[in-house]
């Protein structure tokens, strides 16, 4: 547990700095921090607030609205974090409770928007109240706060029921008793570091209401709910009757996920987060068979905002992405919530190097690919993605054209999965590793002690000392992109698109005077010149009324 002050600094004035503008969450641009891949402050070799803090002015210029922070809080760090000792203190890695305050100011006095991760699912088996589970045995008050159920078999032997972990094997541990003998099982969908809490115990969820203040009042703007898709289990927590339940995940409803009972805690949650000023959200984190039942945490009176999966998992592909795009607009439309985008994250392959592979291959892959391809059709995706109306996030890195380090010695893997096999692929160190800042010095100026995973040759050439200024370099793209998607009104906010005719393989509508193309073929096409060229993700010509769009490229036009 960090040695912090237990009590918060005095809650923030300065979020009246940032710009009230009105359901300003509805079309902004929000840029993912992994904290311990951004910038290093101390040179321990780990990324920390202070290190954010310092390069705010960045993202500010770089045109996003707000920052969402992965989590920082006390923790073992047997999950990067997602495992929680203590919500309400900072992990000594990453500075203190009043680091954490000095980034939220400085973020609101420069514009911009701070949301934070909420972990409500599981804890950390170094909770307080999962030790105390531990020592006072079955029976006890305590253990009712977790899943803790006594095993099968004839001795207790075997688990309670037959579901499988996320990260391999089975999802329950059992547990050696205060007295020394074998004893009671526990739930944990993810590492055994990382019980799940039972959501059916009234203190588990008068514990997160306090928690939601408390980072309410220091003067967040939202939580990024992790697992929001978790927490509430089927009652009696019925077998699922197969194996390699992975496989399952995203297809059917799962009886430890996407169920029912998730929505009452969302309406709590809403209520509390509508009496703070300056208009704060929640985003889910909802993986969901459909949009359709994504669309279900977005109702008017629970979350503001959902992941969009469906999305970041479509191929490069014409067809595909009209038809994510048109599943995504109708399930929102009814709810009146906005769609959300997002192309890469800190669980998956960047999509620099997934656009660079074969399609069907996954979201999490060690093949490096066709490098060029992929940073064309990275470029392509993401000015595609930009032109929609809604939300869209940004993971630290992409706007560098950044690839997955596919080559990660084995040894030097931190990503828990990796190490429990017939789980995840366990490659996600592979997106994690820290940014490049500058084209030389240690770390390329993420740190001045080195990098806690390694950094692999030439990564300063694609620093953003490297592209800053450059004609045509990823980074003065995504400037350019989002400098024009806030100045264009037709951008951003709404519901719809109005789809054009097109060439096989090409992706084109219409939003009022602004048009999209997108060229997902692999020969360049001749189309309409649809107006002025606003922005181009490739090199086009234009003759006579006709454009050459080149392959894998998207433009940006408009009638204005």
């Amino acid at each position: 547990m960090s040695q912090q002050p237990s009590a918060a600094p005095a809650p923030t004035s300065a979020v009246a700095t940032v710009s009230e503008r009105h359901d300003w969450w509805r079309d902004a641009v929000i840029y993912q921090v992994y904290p311990r891949s951004f910038a290093d402050s101390n040179g321990d070799g780990m990324g920390d607030l202070e290190g954010v803090r310092t390069r705010l002015p960045y993202l500010r210029d770089l045109g996003v609205d707000a920052v969402w922070l992965s989590p920082f809080y006390a923790s073992p760090q047997a999950d990067a974090g997602y495992d929680v000792a203590d919500y309400r203190a900072v992990d000594p890695m990453f500075g203190t409770l009043l680091d954490a305050d000095a980034l939220i100011r400085d973020a609101h006095a420069l514009g911009l928007r701070i949301i934070v991760d909420l972990v409500p699912n599981h804890s950390s088996d170094q909770y307080e109240w999962f030790k105390r589970a531990l020592a006072e045995g079955p029976g006890s008050p305590s253990r009712d706060r977790y899943h803790f159920r006594p095993g099968k078999g004839k001795n207790g032997e075997l688990p309670p029921n037959d579901w499988e972990s996320i990260f391999g094997g089975p999802a329950w541990t059992r547990v050696t008793e205060p007295d020394g003998t074998p004893g009671e099982w526990y739930l944990h969908l993810f590492a055994p570091e990382q019980p799940d809490f039972n959501w059916e115990h009234p203190a588990v969820g008068d514990e997160f209401r306090s928690i939601l203040r408390f980072w309410l009042d220091m003067g967040v703007d939202g939580f990024r709910i992790d697992v929001a898709h978790g927490m509430v289990k089927a009652e009696g927590l019925p077998d699922l009757g197969s194996h390699e339940q992975l496989k399952l995940l995203g297809n059917d409803v799962m009886p430890f996920f996407d169920q029912d009972g998730v929505h009452a805690i969302y309406r709590q949650w809403r209520r509390i987060l509508d009496e703070y000023s300056g208009e704060r959200i929640f985003v889910a984190e909802a993986w969901t068979p459909t949009v359709e039942r994504t669309a279900n945490y977005v109702r008017p009176d629970e979350l503001h905002q959902a992941f969009n999966f469906q999305y970041l998992g479509t191929h490069w592909d014409a067809e595909e992405l009209r038809t994510v795009i048109d599943r995504t607009l109708d399930a929102m439309r009814p709810v009146g919530a906005p769609a959300t985008w997002v192309l890469s994250n800190h669980d998956v392959t960047r999509h620099a190097t997934r656009f660079a592979n074969p399609a069907g291959l996954g979201t999490q892959i060690r093949l490096a690919g066709d490098r060029a391809l992929g940073l064309r059709r990275a470029r392509a995706a993401t000015l595609l993605m930009l032109a929609l109306p809604g939300s869209a996030y940004v993971y630290q890195g992409e706007e560098l054209g950044l690839p997955d380090v596919v080559d990660l010695p084995d040894e030097v893997r931190q990503d828990p999965a990796y190490f429990r096999g017939a789980g995840q692929d366990g490659f996600r160190d592979g997106c994690r590793v820290p940014i490049p800042w500058t084209r030389e010095g240690s770390s390329y100026g993420f740190g001045d002690g080195g990098s806690w995973l390694p950094q692999p040759a030439g990564w300063g050439e694609l620093s953003v000392e490297a592209q800053t200024g450059e004609p045509g370099s990823t980074l003065e793209l995504y400037r350019e992109a989002l400098a024009v998607r806030r100045s264009t009104g037709d951008l951003g906010a709404g519901d719809a698109v109005e789809w054009l005719r097109a060439p096989e393989g090409v992706v084109a509508f219409r939003r009022g005077d602004f048009v999209c193309v997108a060229n997902t073929t692999g020969e360049s096409v001749a189309l309409p010149a649809y107006g002025r060229v606003l922005l181009a993700s490739g090199e086009i010509t234009e003759t006579a009324g006709e454009a050459k769009v080149p392959a894998d490229t998207t433009v940006w036009w408009t009638r204005a």
